[in-house]
């Protein structure tokens, strides 16, 4: 029995627009609440949210039941890390602050068995192969990864077209927020000059037959970056949601 199909992977190949949304509570419990929204695809933050390797492990058992397809943001692409990951069962992986192709590369070896990759050949008692009863995990399982880099700086956007040219990579994800504060706009994703270099990304990923995708944290970001192209697209994130939500209620009582 091979592994199941990676249906993000799979929509991503076929051009289908995929809506998403991240997830910072590093809970279980608030993961399985964002998995009945119907998004198509939830970020399992683990660079800026609290989590480790086992609230990672616990989010997605918590999403096996939903349609929402799991992707985990590791902290760094180093080799362990991704794993990890991997033996706890994530399919998608996205990898933060790519800035070179030589880094893309290691990146795809990370996500392969040998002789193609350097991934570790133990996941048989891991939850990868649902402890041992999936015998063709190994045989089947580096077709279903999936790899998402982000490129979110100066550094990354000058070597874009090189870090397309790396096989291997399913998709880039541009980072606003970094990008804009490395353009010495401080967090301003919104600036012009910001929103043309992003514009000319996705451009080029898309020409490279690659995914483009990003995060907007606001209706009018969502908007402008669906209209650019990104084909997934995050357009929300769940403390953010929640917080809004509250203050907002809060506020429309207090002030009867």
């Amino acid at each position: 029995m091979p592994v199941p199909k990676n249906s993000f992977k799979q929509a991503l190949i076929q051009g289908d627009r995929q809506i998403g949304c991240w997830m910072s509570f590093a809970e279980s419990i608030t993961a399985e609440i964002m998995g009945t929204a119907g998004f198509d695809w939830l970020v399992i933050d683990g660079e800026h949210a609290p989590n480790d390797i086992r609230s990672i492990r616990d989010q997605l058992m918590a999403l096996a039941a939903s349609s929402s397809h799991p992707v985990v943001r590791v902290p760094v692409g180093d080799t362990a890390l991704i794993k990890m990951v991997l033996d706890a069962g994530a399919q998608t992986v996205l990898v933060p602050m790519v800035e070179t192709a030589d880094q893309a590369q290691q990146l795809v070896r990370d996500c392969r068995y040998p002789p193609t990759g350097v991934r570790g050949v133990g996941a048989g008692a891991a939850r990868a192969t649902m402890y041992g009863s999936i015998p063709e995990y190994i045989q089947s399982a580096d077709d279903q990864i999936c790899l998402l880099v982000q490129v979110e700086n100066r550094a990354g956007m000058a070597a874009l077209d090189d870090i397309l040219m790396v096989e291997g990579i399913d998709g880039v994800f541009i980072g606003p927020a970094d990008l804009s504060t490395d353009m010495g706009y401080q967090g301003n994703s919104a600036a012009p000059e910001v929103r043309a270099v992003i514009a000319d990304g996705i451009t080029r990923i898309r020409a490279a037959g690659k995914a483009p995708g990003i995060l907007g944290t606001n209706d009018e970001a969502s908007q402008a970056y669906y209209e650019m192209g990104a084909q997934f697209l995050a357009v929300g994130i769940d403390v953010m949601l929640l917080a809004q939500a509250s203050r907002a209620l809060a506020a429309k009582w207090k002030a009867k």
